[in-house]
This record gives C-alpha cells, sequence and structure tokens, in this order.
C-alpha cells in the first residue's frame, strides 16, 4: 500500500512539474508557481529528485523583489484560465518589483526557511545540499528582514497580512467579520475557478467583491507598505503566518549555525525571535477559546475563532507545554469527534463551519503535515499519529485532492476529495509522512 500510494504521488508531482523549473498546484485551476505551495513540493520532491528540489527554491527566489519581498504568485507563462492573473494585479507599479518576472503584489506564509532545513534533513548528499542552502539561504533570510522593516508598525515582532489571500487560508469564516465592516462595490468579472471546480466549494461572488477591492487600494498607492498599512480595511496579525515566520527563523538560525560565520544575521533573527515569540503568546492567546486567535490591527481587537490555524504554534514552538496542553485539548473537544477525521480548518461547533467549502471546514493536508510535527514535538505522539492516520486514509480513499470532508459519513455514496484534483501538496507531504 504504502509504495502504491508514493508511486501515486511521484506520478502526481511529475505530471505537475513545468518546463519553467517549477510545479503548479494542480492542472486548470492553478496554472502558475505558489509560494508555499512550492515549499511543500520542496519537500516531497527531495525524496526521489532532489534537482527539481532544488529548482523549485530557486525558481521562486528569482522572482524576489529588490526589496525583499517574495509574490504569493509568480505567473511565469500566459494563461487565461486564472482570474485575477497578471494584468490584473499590475505588480510592475512597485518600483522594487522584480523586473523580469510578473507576480502579485501579495504574499503568502513565509515557509521557505524551514523548508531549507526540511530539504536538508532528508537530502543524502549533505554537503551538496549545504552548498545550494548557502547559495540561497540570504534571500530568505532578506524576506524576513522585509517582513521586521515593513509589515510590523508597533515594532513588536508580529507582522501582519493586508489581503486574506497572504495568509493561505482564503476565505475562512474569522474574515466574516471584516467584510462586515466593509462594503465594497459590485466588480464585474469573469470567475475561472469555478469552471474547475463546483461553486459550492468556493468562495462566493460577494467575496471576491472584497478580496478585488483590498487589492484596487493597494495598486492605487503603488503596493506602498506605509500606505496599505494606512489605508486598507484589512489589517491582521495571523496565527499562522506569524508562526511560519518564527519557525523558519528558527530554521535559519540553525542553518547559519552549520554554515559559520554571519555574526549579524544570526544577532537580527535572534533578537526578533525572542521579541515575536513573547508577542504573540502575550497578544494571540485567548484564554477562553483556550487557543490562539486572529487579531484584527485596523480595529484593534481580538477575532474570536478556532481554525485549524490556531494549532499551528505548536509547529513553531511557541508556546510552553502548559499551554500547549490547553491546545491539544481544545483540537479534541471541538475538532476530534469520533465521527470526524482530523483536523478541520474551522470549528466544527461554530455555526460557521461548512465542512466542503475550501477554508470554511474541510481537511487540509499541509495543515495536518505541521500539526503532526508540532503535536510530535511537544510529546502528544497519539494525537500526532491520529493526524498521520486520518491524512494518509482520506488520500488514500478519497483522491489526491486539495481538500477534504472532515466527517467520517458524509452522506455522499460515492465519496471524493474537493477542489483541485491530483494536487501537488497533497501529493509531497504525502511523500514525507509515509517516509517518516
Amino acid at each position: 500500500m504504502k509504495e502504491t500510494l508514493i508511486n501515486k504521488a511521484k506520478e502526481v508531482l511529475e505530471a505537475n512539474f513545468q518546463d519553467g523549473g517549477f510545479t503548479i498546484p494542480s492542472q486548470g485551476l492553478y496554472p502558475f508557481q505558489w509560494k508555499w505551495d512550492s515549499g511543500f513540493i520542496a519537500i516531497g520532491l527531495s525524496y526521489y529528485n532532489i534537482e527539481n528540489a532544488k529548482l523549485e527554491v530557486k525558481t521562486l527566489l528569482d522572482a524576489q523583489w529588490e526589496n525583499g519581498f517574495i509574490p504569493h504568485i509568480v505567473f511565469h507563462n500566459e494563461n487565461d484560465t486564472y482570474f485575477p492573473g497578471a494584468d490584473f494585479h499590475k505588480s510592475e507599479l512597485h518600483p522594487l518589483s522584480s523586473k523580469r518576472y510578473k507576480s502579485t503584489g501579495m504574499t503568502q506564509p513565509p515557509v521557505m526557511g524551514f523548508v531549507l532545513k526540511e530539504m536538508y534533513r532528508i537530502a543524502e548528499d549533505k554537503e551538496a545540499m549545504l552548498e545550494f542552502i548557502q547559495d540561497h539561504i540570504d534571500k530568505v533570510y532578506h524576506n524576513h528582514v522585509y517582513f521586521y522593516a515593513n509589515r510590523d508598525p508597533h515594532n513588536e515582532g508580529l507582522v501582519y497580512i493586508y489581503h486574506n489571500w497572504e495568509s493561505g487560508t482564503d476565505n475562512s469564516p474569522v474574515w466574516d467579520d471584516i467584510w462586515k465592516t466593509m462594503n465594497p462595490p459590485e466588480y464585474t468579472f469573469e470567475r475561472k475557478d469555478t469552471t474547475h471546480v463546483d461553486a459550492s466549494q468556493r468562495p462566493s461572488k460577494r467575496e471576491y467583491d472584497h478580496y478585488l477591492h483590498i487589492i484596487e487600494i493597494a495598486k492605487e498607492h503603488q503596493y506602498n507598505d506605509g500606505k496599505i498599512a494606512e489605508l486598507s480595511p484589512f489589517l491582521v496579525q495571523d496565527p499562522l503566518f506569524n508562526a511560519m515566520l518564527i519557525k523558519s527563523n528558527e530554521a535559519l538560525l540553525e542553518l547559519y549555525e552549520l554554515i559559520g560565520g554571519n555574526g549579524a544575521k544570526k544577532l537580527f533573527l535572534t533578537q526578533w525571535q525572542k521579541r515575536s515569540i513573547e508577542a504573540f503568546n502575550n497578544k494571540l492567546f485567548n484564554e477562553e477559546l483556550g487557543a490562539y486567535v486572529h487579531y484584527d490591527l485596523r480595529n484593534e481587537r481580538q477575532i474570536c475563532h478556532v481554525s485549524s490555524s490556531s494549532f499551528s504554534p505548536l509547529f513553531a514552538n511557541i508556546p510552553n507545554q502548559e499551554r500547549a496542553k490547553i491546545l491539544v485539548k481544545t483540537m479534541l473537544e471541538k475538532f476530534g469527534g469520533e465521527d470526524k477525521y482530523l483536523c478541520a480548518s474551522f470549528d466544527p461547533t461554530n455555526n460557521r463551519f461548512n465542512p466542503r467549502k475550501y477554508w470554511r471546514g474541510p481537511v487540509w493536508i499541509n495543515m495536518n503535515w505541521m500539526l503532526y510535527y508540532g503535536l510530535k514535538n511537544y510529546g502528544f505522539t497519539d494525537v500526532a499519529e491520529r493526524i498521520k492516520k486520518d491524512s494518509i486514509e482520506l488520500i488514500e480513499r478519497d483522491g489526491f485532492f486539495e481538500y477534504f470532508d472532515c466527517r467520517k459519513d458524509n452522506g455522499e455514496p460515492l465519496r471524493t476529495g474537493y477542489g483541485g484534483d491530483n494536487f501537488s501538496w497533497s501529493a509531497a507531504l504525502l511523500i514525507d509522512l509515509l517516509n517518516n
């Protein structure tokens, strides 16, 4: 079973690998290179094609802007099957954007630091891998410098996202509270995603109006971070995004230690790491919910909902053991019923929960992968093994999809996964889980 699944996963990744040296997430639905997708994909590729894994990372980092920013989509090719594309985003409005690649003016969770560390762990030829890391690590470091210099208005070690797409959890119910504070225009546009995927599994037209409106504000000010911080109606300190930054800080410190030297960079990362973890624990934990939550920086308040992002700090060594125990208790009470697979992307006990709709309830393999390692790290081996087992079972039964119904019995006689089929990070991270 294990070998068969791994071979199928390899087939998915090979079919999605492009001539330009990158892997698309899924045929048709996502025809370009996505930032955090490429990171997770590189981990899976490292087990059997280390050169493609390196190429995946190199190609993404080649699109870095002069200020250290790495965009969430790189438009390597012309393709009209995706909206909004390069012509809408107009990354060239920013004076320091890449002159070589068209992209978005948004980013995604900063996973590349820990991805490089994972690639080193997996690589058989450690010396060659360390050489590759040495050639590319400074780009990742400068991405972190960009965040602390441009996305942390209070200098507290917590960076903001200015668009829900930057979170990676695109249409999470967490954002509903922010949409209530906005009244964007009705935009006229042609959706492309719903030609590939059932509309009931995707964000609504009105949600897209909000998404486009935020981008229009950023474009109006040439993607200037200062202006965005001043004017964007969406300004959020996201636990998942900040946990990924903290995890990647930790990885960069370990890798610079292996490389040697780089004292000033290590000092910078160490100082911000301490400040970030302290602010994270003080500002983003909600005692009543027993979980970390998002913070609405525009309206200066916590957004009091529990999602899979609430548990991501386990992956980044942020909570102490006592608080980690509280997180696991919350996870099992709200998400861990015997009739459910772990871990739904949004609180199944909440009336906003939707088990079929993107980030409003389905299980995502990338989140489960992070939670598996985080739970193991804190000694919660039984829950970690359950998450791993659930992830493998979902893919084995429902296919290599983008996301999955968390209900063990969802009433569908011919059960399948949801969203994009032959989805790259589901395949890549399954390879890692099966090899662990």
